[in-house]
């Protein structure tokens, strides 16, 4: 896997505050949460063509891109194409053994935030009002997807 978790330190840049506080999924975690959430994500950069995810792979964590374009391939051949500010593997933050559904390529050079999920688990415990407006957006998605 290209990230850990359990890192102590909860430093973030404010580049990496400003990716999260994009996506939808982190819209209700107070400033100092997404600080947290922001030092321990794991920045990742891997070249055009590197297999960020495969399907079957362990889920253990979401990842945000912030630069370059990343491929979905889909089951049945159906492709969706990732930019900057767009995620991917969000239901691995909440669900346990779960196995990726799809392939995930980089397109172009990358650079990403990898969220591991034993580290999304710490600040629900610590913020438990956050998980229902995580729940709320993790439902639209999967409505969308049908």
């Amino acid at each position: 896997m290209c990230y850990r978790s359990g890192v102590v330190e909860f430093s973030a840049s404010p580049a990496r505050v400003e990716a999260l506080r994009a996506v939808p999924l982190f819209a209700e975690l107070s400033d100092d949460a997404l600080g947290r959430l922001a030092g321990v994500a794991t920045e990742v950069e891997v070249p055009a063509g590197f297999v960020l995810v495969k399907a079957g792979d362990d889920a253990s964590g979401m990842f945000v891109l912030q630069e370059g374009s990343a491929v979905v391939e889909l089951p049945g051949g159906h492709v969706v194409r990732l930019g900057p500010g767009e995620f991917f593997g969000e239901l691995a933050l909440v669900v346990d053994g779960l196995h990726r559904t799809a392939r995930v390529r980089a397109e172009t050079p990358v650079r990403c935030l990898a969220i591991a999920r034993a580290d999304v688990t710490r600040l629900l415990e610590e913020e438990p009002g956050v998980a229902l407006g995580m729940l709320r957006v993790l439902a639209r998605r999967l409505a969308e997807r049908d």
